[in-house]
């Protein structure tokens, strides 16, 4: 197996080749330019040998806050019992161990875990479209989140066997989160899957077209014709992510809720990805004014500390019964206590309305790398966008985006570089970095992102 090498990084390919050597490399995504990252503060990260890079990528839409915020994390710690009044180490005695709170509450309760989960409903019924949001399932990550409300979804009524899921999401790679990932055409599908479009030509840039539900309507009225009451409920994100950034017009999610409605199929959004602010609103339920009976949470809800949530009809998940949802990390205190640290951040700070400030910047700067050619359009909202990269002479489109994510990271021989992850839907760039990005910072960092692919246009061409 080939290792990523770089001249002049002589501890970051040092760690390269021994996790090659000692890892499979289906362990990660892989990404051209597998920064080996040493500390990260606020919207930087740091390489193992010194460099400093923008992030651009939030650890995967999750370091909404930033990484290591110092009054978060300050937070974290006091809720967890590890510091004291004073911002003191709380375990600085002479006894071996220190009473805080538990690390693990499995087949038991904590006090976190119930402030958690009432702040957290609270939090989505503050808009009376989360009305029906009226339990949590916590789980770790965000396909358990999605798995979770598939089960009490199903397990509603058994006769009831048929998902649908819109083509092209993703939702996680673990069991059924995994089966209403992708399309008709992958191997392995749940034969209890079946797929609905998505409005992607709709939303083939920023400026979308004017939407036409006609066709949509159609085949929703065509597959309640097929299958009937057998269908049970029905999961799309509010945005294609992984499928390439296809951010729809509000009126198709507002349709599919409608007809949900109609033949009393459960509504499932799979917002892991888009919740806590990313869209410009704290869910992407009140950005696009659909009131779900489920909503699937994760990534930025613990800004870095591993938990998700499916959050929905109370009625739906009492017929579950004692063990069916439950798993060794679900609702484990350092995950609560980091969800109730982040939305206190929301909570007392103008976060959302920085995000929504940022977006227009975004959108200029990214807009302006059409310009090179190297990029042919630009999605999204909030502070999640991807750029959609073209061919250049005899590389196609996903080779381009390779090149791009490995010119950002190496700089433009100012000393900083950007951490891009690697391309979506083979050739679309996700651009989302931490929501604390200052207006100078997001100018700068986007002067740096076109300098370096009008460089690397001039090498292509």
């Amino acid at each position: 197996m080939n290792v990523i090498q770089f001249p002049g990084e002589e501890l970051s390919n040092a760690t390269r080749k021994s996790l090659v050597a000692n890892e499979p490399v289906a362990l990660r995504t892989y990404t051209p330019t597998q920064a080996v990252l040493k500390s990260s503060a606020g919207i930087f990260h740091f390489t193992a040998d010194g460099r400093r890079l923008y992030d651009y990528s939030s650890g995967v839409l999750v370091a909404n806050l930033g990484h290591n915020p110092v009054r978060w994390t300050k937070n974290l710690l006091a809720r967890m019992g590890w510091h004291n009044s004073s911002g003191q180490f709380a375990g600085e005695s002479n006894e071996e161990y220190f009473p805080a709170v538990p690390l693990t509450a499995y087949n038991a309760i904590s006090e976190v875990e119930a402030q958690a989960t009432q702040r957290l409903l609270a939090s989505l019924q503050k808009s009376t479209l989360g009305n029906r949001l009226q339990q949590v399932m916590w789980a770790a990550s965000g396909s358990e989140a999605v798995q979770k409300a598939l089960w009490a979804c199903l397990h509603r009524d058994e006769e009831r066997d048929i998902i649908l899921a819109t083509r092209f999401g993703f939702h996680g790679k673990k069991g059924l989160a995994g089966a209403v990932t992708g399309s008709e055409r992958d191997a392995d599908r749940d034969p209890r899957v079946k797929f609905i479009a998505f409005p992607m030509q709709e939303c083939d840039d920023h400026s979308k077209t004017e939407f036409d539900p006609a066709p949509y309507q159609q085949e929703l009225e065509g597959i309640w014709n097929q299958f009937g009451s057998r269908i049970n409920c029905l999961i799309t994100e509010p945005y294609l992510g992984g499928g390439g950034s296809y951010h729809p017009p509000a009126a198709y999610l507002q349709l599919v809720q409608e007809w949900c409605r109609q033949h009393d199929i459960l509504f499932i959004l799979d917002e892991v990805q888009a919740n806590f602010g990313r869209t410009g609103e704290m869910y992407a339920f009140e950005k696009y004014g659909i009131e779900p009976d489920f909503v699937c949470l994760g990534k930025g809800l613990g800004n870095g500390v591993p938990v998700s949530a499916a959050a929905g009809r109370a009625d739906i998940m009492r017929s579950l019964k004692y063990g069916e949802a439950s798993d060794t990390w679900s609702a484990n205190p350092l995950g609560c206590a980091a969800v109730l640290a982040t939305l206190d951040e929301f909570e007392s700070t103008d976060i959302i309305a920085h995000t929504q400030s940022l977006t227009p910047i975004f959108l200029a700067g990214l807009d302006a790398l059409k310009e090179t050619g190297l990029v042919t359009r630009v999605r999204g909202e909030g502070m999640v966008f991807g750029i959609e990269c073209a061919e250049a002479g005899s590389l196609h489109a996903g080779e381009v985006a390779n090149r791009i994510v490995q010119a950002a990271y190496l700089g433009d021989g100012s000393g900083d570089g950007i951490h891009l992850l690697g391309a979506l839907a083979g050739k679309v760039i996700r651009i989302s970095p931490p929501m604390t990005i200052t207006h100078e910072q997001a100018k700068t960092s986007l002067q740096l992102l076109q300098n370096v692919v009008s460089k690397l246009a001039s090498e292509l061409t």
